[in-house]
C-alpha cells in the first residue's frame, strides 16, 4: 500500500474531528502513529522520519482586517472544497446571498467522504476565498459571512 503526503494530511484532518485518542497505520515500508493528549512521544526509527513542509499562508482577505461583524467560515478538515453538490448543479451559495443558521454553504471532500459545511449564524455571504476543486487545509478560511 503506497501512501502519499496528501493522503496523510487528509487522514489527519479526518481524525481531528473524532474522539479517537490513538491511531496506528502500519505497512511494510512505514508506521504512522497519531496520539492525542500530553503523553510521551515515542521515537520513530530514523528511516521513517521525514520533514513535513509547512504550507504557504492562505489567501488574505480585505474583509477580515476591517470588519468585526464578519464571521470567518473555516474548514474543519483537510480536503477538497466544492461549491456545489455536483458539477452540473448550481453552487450552494454565491456572494451576496443571505443564509440561515444550519444552511449548507459548501462541501469538503475528505477520504472519499462528502462533508457538508453549514453556516453557524444567519447572515450574508460577503466573500468566498477558495476556488471550486481547490485543496484546503484544516482551519483555512473558506468564506466570510456578515452576521445579521
Amino acid at each position: 500500500m503506497a501512501i502519499n503526503f496528501e493522503q496523510i494530511k487528509e487522514l489527519l484532518g479526518a481524525i481531528t474531528n473524532t474522539d479517537i485518542a490513538e491511531f496506528v497505520l502500519k505497512n511494510s515500508d512505514f508506521e504512522l502513529t497519531v496520539r492525542r493528549g500530553n503523553g510521551p512521544i515515542p521515537m520513530a526509527a530514523p528511516s521513517v522520519m521525514a520533514a513535513v513542509p509547512v504550507p504557504d499562508s492562505p489567501k488574505e482577505s480585505s474583509i477580515a482586517s476591517r470588519q468585526e461583524d464578519y464571521e470567518a467560515v473555516k474548514s474543519p478538515m483537510v480536503g477538497t472544497f466544492y461549491r456545489a453538490p455536483a458539477p452540473d448543479e448550481p453552487p450552494y451559495v454565491e456572494v451576496g446571498d443571505r443564509v440561515r443558521a444550519g444552511q449548507v454553504l459548501c462541501i469538503i471532500e475528505a477520504m472519499k467522504l462528502m462533508n457538508e459545511i453549514e453556516a453557524e449564524t444567519p447572515g450574508q455571504v460577503m466573500e468566498i476565498l477558495v476556488q471550486n476543486g481547490e485543496s484546503v487545509e484544516y482551519g483555512q478560511t473558506l468564506m466570510y459571512i456578515k452576521t445579521s
